[in-house]
């Protein structure tokens, strides 16, 4: 049930809550870009096979289809899209699967999965599409280059993900539409790598996504991190038995988002409710440094280093509990 409201200071966050999504739905509707237009891509079936030649030629359909959503974007008149798409498409690029339409799908690996032991998938929040896709591909190469041999790190653009101020981003409604396809890929990775260690990294919106494919999950972690919530009330809510780890750098401007549940009549319920950083929700809390909101892959940064830490399987340091 929604979170209700009590005293002062949750009737102030209920309010900040209403007057964001009260501008946020003329806004966005009126900035939003029209959908580019893509072909359908290639069919390819469940990730089955981890060899390097069976990736190899997962790539190769997947780069043609990257190629093609290209062109159409060119021919469409979105340069930027198009551009973005180029650079996907170039040499040693490792797509498992991509789809142009509807804003965009993509599942980029960095490294050799066909030998990894240890598999972070990373799974972004809001904000994150295919017109700004080096931001998504800068992070999985920085905390690849952390996380140094034997590791493997999933770029999975698996949704459509909702701008950053928007009513869509103060709901769950995406969430639910991303669950089946990242507990398709994580089913797919133990599938075709099972002694690996696999660990979600669950940034902002997608904290939410990840909450909600956790029962069952065979993930060994789950990291929520500049988390506006989890809509759960806590973590023994989220029915997992991986390690759930929550975290939230000094500068991240989520910490000032409300965290309540809020039930808008004929709308929506609005909010995420506890704050996974909070002693109640009973997360392992790791240091996340002093960054921004998007700084928490940064090289050299405590965050960078306490998530490898976390997908290799060590203690991060000065972890709070």
């Amino acid at each position: 049930m929604p979170d209700r409201p009590r005293g002062p200071r949750l009737r102030r966050a209920l309010l900040a809550a209403l007057v964001t999504f009260a501008v946020a739905v003329p806004v966005s509707g009126a900035a939003r870009p029209a959908a580019v237009p893509a072909p359908a891509p290639t069919a390819l079936g469940p990730l089955r096979d981890a060899g390097q030649a069976a990736l190899a030629r997962r790539y190769a359909v997947s780069q043609h289809d990257i190629r093609a959503a290209g062109r159409t974007a060119a021919e469409h008149g979105d340069l930027r899209r198009a551009a973005s798409l180029r650079g996907m498409a170039g040499p040693g690029r490792q797509f498992l699967a991509f789809d142009g339409r509807d804003g965009g799908r993509s599942t980029e690996v960095v490294g050799d999965l066909s030998t990894a032991r240890r598999i972070a998938v990373l799974v972004p929040g809001a904000g994150v599409g295919l017109d700004a896709y080096w931001r998504l591909r800068r992070d999985a190469r920085s905390l690849h280059r952390e996380l140094g041999e034997g590791a493997a790190v999933v770029a999975w653009l698996g949704y459509r993900t909702p701008a950053t101020v928007s009513p869509a981003a103060l709901t769950t409604g995406r969430a639910d539409g991303a669950v089946p396809g990242l507990r398709t890929l994580v089913e797919g990775l133990r599938a075709v790598r099972p002694a690996a260690r696999i660990s979600l990294l669950c940034h902002s919106y997608g904290s939410v996504i990840c909450a909600r494919s956790a029962p069952g999950t065979t993930a060994d972690a789950l990291v929520l991190y500049g988390s506006p919530g989890a809509g759960v009330p806590d973590a023994a809510a989220l029915r997992t038995g991986a390690r759930v780890w929550a975290g939230r750098s000094g500068g991240d401007w989520i910490a000032r988002v409300p965290h309540v549940r809020v039930r808008v009549p004929f709308v929506a319920t609005l909010g995420f409710g506890t704050d996974p950083v909070a002693d109640r929700f009973g997360a392992e809390v790791f240091d996340a440094g002093d960054g921004g909101h998007s700084d928490y892959l940064l090289p050299g940064s405590r965050s960078l280093t306490n998530l490898a830490r976390i997908t290799a399987g060590a203690e991060p340091l000065g972890a709070s509990r």
